[in-house]
């Protein structure tokens, strides 16, 4: 679990750094986008705390997710704003869930990394918000965006859980 989660965060703040690479520093997206990349920063710290501390290795993939997590930010960026918004808001919705399924799973077995998945989960779902009001859902093939990024994420996680 915490190998996922790390991975994912990991993810994120690749996605956000590929954003910032193209987005114009001074526009709305940029300002968005950094103020979600230091939440994101903040929740890969914690995790590498409880890898130490609980003495799990991260995914063997890592350096996949650093590149394809960045490439996948750029992309979007390069694209157009709103298609950044529309990558943060098909990732955050995919670990939405993704978080609910942990908690679950959790239950009351680990109180400590129950409370720090749900702070992050809010933080998630106010990312995806944010996107939504930033134009997500007006990019044009937003459907196809979406379901592709949303598909990647599934796999990410799913591979993640094995290596």
């Amino acid at each position: 679990m915490l190998r996922v989660d790390h991975a994912g965060e990991y993810g994120a703040t690749r996605i956000y750094a590929g954003q910032l690479a193209v987005l114009r520093g001074g526009s709305r997206a940029a300002h968005l986008v950094t103020h979600m990349a230091a939440q994101e920063d903040r929740h890969l710290a914690r995790f590498n705390q409880l890898l130490a501390e609980r003495r799990v290795r991260p995914t063997l993939l890592q350096p996949l997710w650093h590149v394809g997590g960045f490439a996948l930010g750029a992309v979007t960026a390069l694209i157009s704003e709103k298609a950044a918004m529309a990558c943060t808001e098909a990732v955050e919705t995919e670990i939405d869930l993704h978080y609910a399924e942990q908690l679950e799973e959790l239950r009351d077995r680990d109180p400590e990394l129950s409370a720090d998945i749900r702070q992050f989960q809010a933080e998630e779902l106010e990312h995806r918000d944010t996107a939504r009001e930033h134009g997500a859902l007006e990019t044009p093939a937003y459907p196809v965006l979406s379901f592709a990024i949303r598909a990647i994420c599934k796999a990410a996680i799913a591979v993640s859980k094995k290596v």
